[in-house]
């Protein structure tokens, strides 16, 4: 497997991202700058108390961890120990060049990795558009490391519901589309307008089309039909969260036309869910860029419930 390593310079001065970087190896490959066999590399970011339960942020396409900026701070704030990784492809994050290099099954290859390799237990999930279907996979395949899970925007396909209209438009222009601007992409699911510096920082991991087979191969990779590779294994989790008694929490957006009703699907459908602050926030589907105080908020809020009842 050839990647490509994003030059460290494009992510100089980044507004509002003064994180400090860490790594995990979670495969081998070729790099194919350098033409020498090396470790495939998941950048993460890791504020707040070391010694705190995380709160995984779980991006999604084609974001990275800039798009947690806002809420990193808020929640480390409050005590938390905050791990936001770029996937795969994303950030600061290797990027395998082959589409035919990414899976939904490699994607969750490399997470499982990451939680192994950092020993992560006590996990609150935050998740997001694919972060979500990572996520809730992760949580349900590692239950015992999973403590509460908040979804925003999000869902776990099996491809045996109604995919909506907008979806399918996604991925035909996703996979057929010679022109792939990733800030536009970002800014077209936002009610706030980017600024040029903000637009700057989610081009920043993509210096050229070379790099992008990680977000284009995203949308072609969601079950959408009841044969697809994921299914049994997307069934296998929902037959978990079916019996999820831990705190489930829904936070999505009024204006996201691909996600929209889930969070109603996931309520009638989770345990977890019954009783809690379950919140619509404004914003489109990136509600991370339009609402990032009121989702750190409700984030805080549910763990400070959590440990008043401990």
């Amino acid at each position: 497997m050839e990647f490509l390593r994003t030059p460290e310079e494009r992510f100089e001065r980044l507004i509002g991202y003064p994180f400090s970087e860490h790594y995990v190896d979670v495969a081998e490959g070729i790099n194919q700058t350098t033409k020498e066999s090396e470790s495939l590399r998941m950048h993460y970011v890791d504020e707040g108390p070391g010694d705190a339960d995380p709160i995984l942020m779980l991006h999604g396409e084609p974001s990275w961890s800039y798009l947690y900026r806002h809420m990193i701070p808020i929640c480390a704030a409050a005590g938390h120990r905050v791990i936001a990784p770029d996937l795969i492809g994303f950030g600061k994050s290797d990027k395998p060049v082959g589409i035919g290099s990414y899976s939904y099954q490699s994607h969750m290859d490399w997470m499982q990795t990451f939680i192994d390799a950092l020993e992560l237990t006590n996990i609150t999930l935050v998740c997001q558009d694919w972060g979500s279907l990572i996520g809730l996979r992760l949580a349900a395949e590692n239950a015992d490391r999973f403590k509460a899970i908040i979804v925003g925007n999000g869902m776990l396909p099996t491809g045996d519901q109604k995919v909506p209209m907008a979806f399918h438009l996604w991925k035909t222009f996703a996979s057929y589309s010679p022109w792939f601007p990733i800030s536009k992409i970002v800014a077209s699911g936002t009610f706030k307008k980017l600024s040029k510096a903000e637009a700057d920082a989610y081009d920043a991991p993509f210096p050229s089309e070379d790099y992008k087979a990680g977000t284009r191969a995203f949308p072609t990779l969601v079950p959408v039909t009841p044969d697809n590779p994921a299914t049994e294994a997307n069934r296998a989790a929902w037959k978990v969260l079916d019996a999820w008694e831990k705190p489930f929490l829904t936070t999505f957006s009024n204006g996201d036309p691909i996600t929209r009703g889930g969070d109603k699907y996931m309520q009638e459908r989770i345990p977890g869910s019954k009783g809690m602050k379950h919140q619509t926030l404004v914003g489109g589907h990136f509600l991370q860029e339009d609402s990032p105080q009121e989702f750190a908020i409700a984030i805080n809020d549910l763990l400070s419930s959590m440990a008043e009842t401990d």
